[in-house]
């Protein structure tokens, strides 16, 4: 059954299907969503994925986001009266999963709601009412008749500290959550196309998942001492079915890199706080996008022991300040990381946004006393985030993660041999500079790898670094300008591009644009301009190779041809 809303701008529909005996997936397809949780990028919509398992005794596995109310609690009530639902299990609290259980314990008083310990905690902070409620360990099983025994698996960090898995003895179908999900909405229910989803399946876990590898790989183990898995339900997007072992064994593979990368930052923060998990993963993700490994912990619940473990390895640390009035948080946490942390290591720090939060300039301070190097100056939030504000989070672990990674630079630098590198090297290009805007984020880079592609339809492909800002705005979707530099008159617009800017800095500032009909920057001393729209992209080690379609370009100057560069070595730029 498929419901609409009336709102036509934004499509809200409903999905339901059974997807073994006694057991039917509710999902909450949110078709046009282009932001979400951390604020990167959707190319494709997410969905807000709900089960219903009904045996002897019934269990809710999830509920929606909010926005999905009415059509959610319509849809539920469609297949079962609520009130004769036994036990919602709450897989982590995290608001889009979460959103509706308030209304879920008006509609059933009586239900018993099972979580993590960690879960229950927040939940009652988020419900504000008492329910009956059963906390579960790793382990621990949940029996609703009919063949279907539930056998809960602990998942801490995948990527809140509160998440639980859960599989059912009967059909073989283990509940995950955020856990191998992936922001792709569409109408089919399983992962039948694994060519169209690959992408977003990495990307999610590159944003999400990544960060916490190690938890990632102890989850995998823990799946492992379960019998035979034949479908993941995930909370977002396709459930797998066709590909499970592939895809499960992407986390591994991805996971297992992560933890043994020679260079690694900790990124402490506080899970219910302000801002502070989401501007923490767009910390991270920054890192990660230099191939710098990241490790979070969320500082309401971690073990002093293991703070200073993660803290001795680590090469860089990244705080996000907890709150003032909370001593034990503010004041224990910070006092294990700076009696841990040793010089050299380098630090940013920034808040959290809850409006109380510690200031950053006493423990600034006090690292730079011990000789620890700032790699970005403090990130201050003194409203609810902006687009821009992640931006500027992003940028930002990008510039530690560089920093971090600059001597392995250097040495690849000078692996090549030297004929290789030095026939590489008259490999010319021309010169170009890429813009893109999507919202009120704006970038911009110097390109030389950028060449036409197809005559039908007409086509350029351009390679992107992996760790350039401008990456976030060339997804699958996404539009931008490719603005030709002229002959003889390019060096103000390069030297000004090459210039490192600093973490949210307006890359655009003093130079004359003008807007093109896809709302990207023009270049106005630019020789000619290309409005471009992104079809697809492909990894390619250190770089991405994307294909965009032409949609219009113009000329300024017909007699003039393009500059055009020409490198000595060909493993750097």
């Amino acid at each position: 059954m498929v419901l609409l809303t009336e709102k036509t701008q934004k499509r809200l529909t409903i999905q339901t299907q059974d997807i073994a005996p006694e057991t039917k997936a509710i999902r909450s397809l949110d078709w046009d969503r282009d932001r979400f949780d951390i604020e990167f990028g959707l190319q494709n919509g997410t969905t807000y994925n709900s089960f219903l398992i009904q045996g002897e005794q019934t269990a809710l596995v999830d509920t929606s986001h909010e926005k999905f109310r009415q059509l959610y609690l319509d849809t539920l009530k469609s297949s079962i009266d609520p009130a004769k639902i036994d036990y919602l299990i709450i897989s982590h609290t995290e608001p889009d999963h979460s959103g509706l259980v308030k209304d879920i314990l008006q509609l059933a008083p009586n239900i018993t709601v099972v979580g993590s310990k960690v879960a229950i905690q927040f939940l009652e902070n988020l419900v504000h009412q008492p329910f009956e409620r059963r906390i579960v360990k790793n382990g621990d099983k949940l029996d609703l008749g009919n063949g279907h025994e539930l056998e809960f698996v602990i998942a801490p960090n995948l990527h809140w500290p509160d998440t639980i898995f859960s599989f059912d003895h009967k059909t073989q179908i283990l509940y995950t959550c955020d856990a191998f999900g992936m922001h792709y909405c569409s109408d089919s229910l399983f992962d039948e196309d694994l060519v169209v989803i690959e992408e977003d399946f990495k990307y999610y876990y590159d944003c999400l998942m990544g960060p916490n590898a190690r938890s990632v790989l102890s989850a995998l183990k823990r799946m492992g001492e379960l019998p035979e898995i034949t479908t993941v339900a995930t909370g977002h997007g396709p459930l797998l079915f066709h590909h499970v072992k592939e895809l499960t064994g992407r986390y591994r593979k991805w996971s297992q890199e992560q933890t043994k990368a020679e260079t690694n930052v900790a990124v402490f923060y506080v899970s219910d706080y302000g801002f502070s998990d989401r501007l923490s993963q767009t910390i991270a993700h920054g890192i990660i996008k230099t191939g710098v490994a990241v490790e979070m912990m969320d500082l309401k619940s971690a073990d002093p022991q293991e703070i200073t473990e993660l803290v001795s390895n680590a090469s860089g640390i990244v705080i996000g300040m907890p709150p003032l009035s909370n001593a034990n948080v503010a004041q224990a946490g910070l006092s294990t990381i700076l009696a841990a942390a040793k010089a050299k290591q380098s630090f940013g720090l920034f808040e959290s946004g809850g409006g109380e939060d510690e200031s950053v300039y006493p423990l600034r301070n006090k690292f730079k006393e011990s000789g620890l190097i700032e790699a970005f100056p403090p990130i201050r939030v003194t409203e609810n985030p902006s687009e821009g504000t992640y931006q500027l989070c992003e940028e930002a672990g990008t510039d530690l993660g560089q920093f971090l990674s600059r001597d392995r630079s250097i040495k690849q630098m000078k692996s090549l041999d030297s004929d290789l590198d030095k026939a590489l090297g008259r490999i010319s290009g021309g010169l170009y500079i890429i813009t893109a805007k999507k919202g009120d984020v704006a970038s911009a880079m110097l390109a030389s790898w950028v060449v036409q592609a197809s005559f039908k339809p007409l086509g350029v492909t351009i390679a992107v670094a992996k760790d350039r800002a401008i990456e976030s705005l060339m997804h699958t979707g996404d539009k931008f300008v490719l603005n030709v530099l002229e002959e003889g008159n390019y060096q103000a617009l390069m030297k000004h591009f090459l210039k490192r800017f600093a973490p949210g800095a307006d890359r655009f500032a003093g130079v004359k644009t003008q807007s093109a009909e896809n709302g990207c920057p023009i270049l106005t001393d630019a020789l000619a301009y290309i409005e471009c729209q992104v079809v697809s992209r492909m990894e390619c080690s250190d770089h991405y190779v994307v294909y965009a379609t032409v949609e219009s370009g113009r000329v300024s100057k017909t007699d003039s041809l393009t500059a055009v560069h020409h490198r000595k070595v060909g493993n750097h730029y």
